[in-house]
C-alpha cells in the first residue's frame, strides 16, 4: 500500500516518469520516509507499553548474563526475531540501554537485528539454496556477537550521548499503571522521541534516496570482480552508504552474483547495506559520541571484511 502510495505521488501526480534517475530517487525517499516513521512510531509505541508492565531489571536480567558472554549470544538470537532495518532497530538499542543491558549487548542486537532475521532466511534459501542461506544466517551471528563482545570489552559507556544515560530507568520497580495510563506514557515517551530524531531520519533517506536513483548500476560488478584483491573492503565500503533491509537488497545481490561476483564479496556487500547505513549514522549520531560511533562502524565493518574474504577463499 505504501509503495502504491509513493508511485501515485511520483509518478502520476508529479507526472516523473519510471526508472529515471530523479524519478528513482524521489520515488525512494517518498516510500522509505513514509515507511520508517510509520515503523518507528508503532516500534517505539509498543516498546513503550510493553515497558510500562514489565520490569526493566528482568530486561536487565536476562541480557545480563552472569556467564560470559552469554547476554550477546542471546541479544544476536533475539535479533532473528526482529526483522527491523537497520533505523527501525535504534529505538529498541535505546530501550535496552535505558533498562541498564551492558552497552556491548545492545550492539550485538543493533547488527543482529537487520542483517539476520526470518525474511532474510527465506528469500536467500529461495534463490540460492539453504547452504548459501544458512551460510549467511551463521556467519551474520557471529559479526553481531563478535562485534558486540569487541565493543563492550573497549567499555565505551561515556560515549553514549547523555540523555540516554538521564532517560535511564535502571533496576527501579515501575508503579503499576492502568492501561489507560500506559497508553498515555508511550504517547508521550513516542512523541518525545520523534521529536528528537526527526530530523536525522529524513536527511538520512533523503541522502540514501539520492545514491539509491544515481548510483551507476554495474558499478560493482566493474570494480569488485574476482580480479581485485581489494573488492572485499570495497564492496563494503560501497554498501554502506547504501541504505536498505534484507528483503530489499537480495534481489540485487542475486542480480550480483549472476554477473559473476564472488560469493564473499557479495555476501559482505550485502551485510554492509543492511547492517551498516548511512542513514543508521546519522541516526545513531544522535544517540552516540562520534568516538563510540565510529568504533562500531569500524568494528562491525572489519568483521565483514574478514567473512568476505574467509568465503571467496573457501567456496
Amino acid at each position: 500500500m505504501l509503495k502504491s502510495l509513493a508511485d501515485y505521488i511520483v509518478f502520476t501526480l508529479m507526472g516523473l516518469t519510471p526508472g529515471t534517475h530523479l524519478g528513482e530517487a524521489l520515488n525512494f525517499f517518498i516510500y522509505d520516509t513514509i515507511k520508517i516513521f510509520f515503523l518507528l512510531t508503532v516500534i517505539i509505541f509498543v516498546v513503550a507499553v510493553i515497558r510500562s508492565s514489565f520490569p526493566p531489571e528482568k530486561t536487565k536480567r536476562i541480557l545480563s548474563h552472569k556467564r560470559l558472554y552469554v547476554g550477546n549470544v542471546l541479544a544476536a538470537l533475539l535479533g532473528i526475531v526482529t526483522p527491523f532495518c537497520s533505523c527501525s532497530a535504534v529505538p529498541l538499542f535505546i530501550g535496552f540501554v535505558e533498562s541498564g543491558v551492558p552497552l556491548g549487548v545492545t550492539f550485538s542486537f543493533l547488527v543482529s537485528s537487520p542483517m539476520v532475521n526470518e525474511v532474510a532466511l527465506i528469500m536467500l534459501w529461495g534463490l540460492f539454496g539453504w547452504r548459501i542461506a544458512l551460510i549467511y544466517i551463521a556467519t551474520g551471528l557471529l559479526v553481531a556477537i563478535v562485534a558486540g563482545i569487541v565493543i563492550g570489552r573497549l567499555k565505551m559507556e561515556k560515549y553514549v550521548q547523555d540523555y540516554v544515560w538521564e532517560m535511564q530507568v535502571g533496576n527501579g520497580e515501575i508503579p503499576v499503571m492502568s492501561f489507560r495510563q500506559k497508553l498515555d506514557y508511550a504517547r508521550e515517551y513516542t512523541t518525545g522521541l520523534l521529536k528528537k530524531i526527526w530530523p536525522y531520519v529524513v536527511v538520512g533517506v533523503g541522502i540514501g534516496g539520492f545514491i539509491h536513483g544515481y548510483a551507476p548500476q554495474d558499478f560493482l560488478v566493474r570494480y569488485a570482480g574476482r580480479d581485485n584483491p581489494f573488492a572485499v573492503p570495497l564492496a563494503v565500503l560501497i554498501g554502506v552508504p547504501l541504505y536498505s533491509n534484507a528483503a530489499g537488497v537480495i534481489p540485487i545481490v542475486h542480480a550480483l552474483m549472476e554477473k559473476g561476483l564472488p560469493i564473499g564479496t557479495t555476501l559482505a556487500f550485502m551485510m554492509a547495506v543492511t547492517a551498516l547505513s548511512l542513514p543508521e549514522a546519522i541516526i545513531l549520531k544522535n544517540v552516540l559520541k562520534n568516538r563510540l560511533l565510529a568504533v562500531f562502524f569500524g568494528t562491525v565493518a572489519g568483521a565483514i571484511i574478514i567473512v568476505g574474504y574467509l568465503f571467496n577463499a573457501i567456496l
